[in-house]
């Protein structure tokens, strides 16, 4: 099996940390501390075009909350 066969085959799972940057992992491997399950699995191609759709601001949850204006 080619490792772009291998690939499809795995299932995936989007993960997501505190900062709210996203991720994709194997799901039968226990997620890393820090990293929690965002609720979306398929293959990896599958995570990443999710991703690509809902991660639109790539910047960390702690810089938006500091550039927010006061009292937004």
């Amino acid at each position: 099996m080619s490792d772009s066969e291998q690939y499809r085959a795995e299932e995936y799972q989007v993960v997501l940390n505190d900062e709210e940057q996203y991720s994709i992992w194997r799901a039968d491997r226990p997620l890393p501390a820090g990293w929690r399950a965002e609720g979306t699995t398929g293959s990896r191609q599958e995570c990443l075009d999710h991703i690509g759709r809902v991660w639109t601001d790539m910047r960390p949850l702690s810089l938006r909350r500091h550039l927010e204006p006061a009292g937004a």
